[in-house]
């Protein structure tokens, strides 16, 4: 396909990226001033007010690539807030969870990083949020199913277990 319709896909991708590039150029910012990276805030934020998940959860949940999570994890696991522990459904799998201290932390840094990305959002309607979320949910399905169809799905082997 070429022409006008690829022009239009082309810089609608453009403009997705730089959202993206946008966004987390303001979230790391407000995010370093809370002593923290940027994967370590998506991990304390993804595990906050939960029991724990597996690190195969935790990957699907996260926008951490398989090759950074254990690296991370192990560094939240030295500071005491996190802990890693086999799964008790599955011995073959761990479950990583905040502990008190991690918890706390959590309750502490995630409603201030909300409080700071809040104003960004407050000129847009609720309609207007809902419907872009809709639309970029249909572009995410349209590569995921494209992704699928070009390469059969292995299964994703867990990389963040303790040994």
């Amino acid at each position: 396909m070429s022409g006008p319709h690829q022009k239009v896909y082309m810089s609608a991708i453009r403009e997705m990226l730089e959202c993206a590039r946008a966004f987390e150029h303001y979230s790391a910012a407000h995010v370093r001033t809370l002593g923290l990276t940027g994967a370590q805030f998506d991990i304390i934020a993804t595990l906050g007010n939960t029991k724990g998940m597996s690190c195969k959860e935790l990957g699907e949940k996260t926008l951490i690539t398989k090759g950074t999570m254990t690296g991370v994890l192990d560094r939240l696991e030295a500071k005491g807030l996190l802990e890693r522990r086999p799964s008790p459904e599955d011995g073959r799998s761990w479950i990583t969870a905040l502990t008190a201290e991690g918890q706390a932390l959590f309750e502490r840094v995630f409603p201030a990083h909300i409080a700071y990305v809040d104003p960004v959002f407050a000129g847009f309607e609720e309609a207007e949020l809902r419907a872009l979320k809709a639309e970029l949910a249909k572009v995410r399905a349209a590569f995921v199913a494209a992704s699928a169809a070009a390469a059969p799905a292995t299964a994703d082997m867990e990389t963040c277990h303790a040994d």
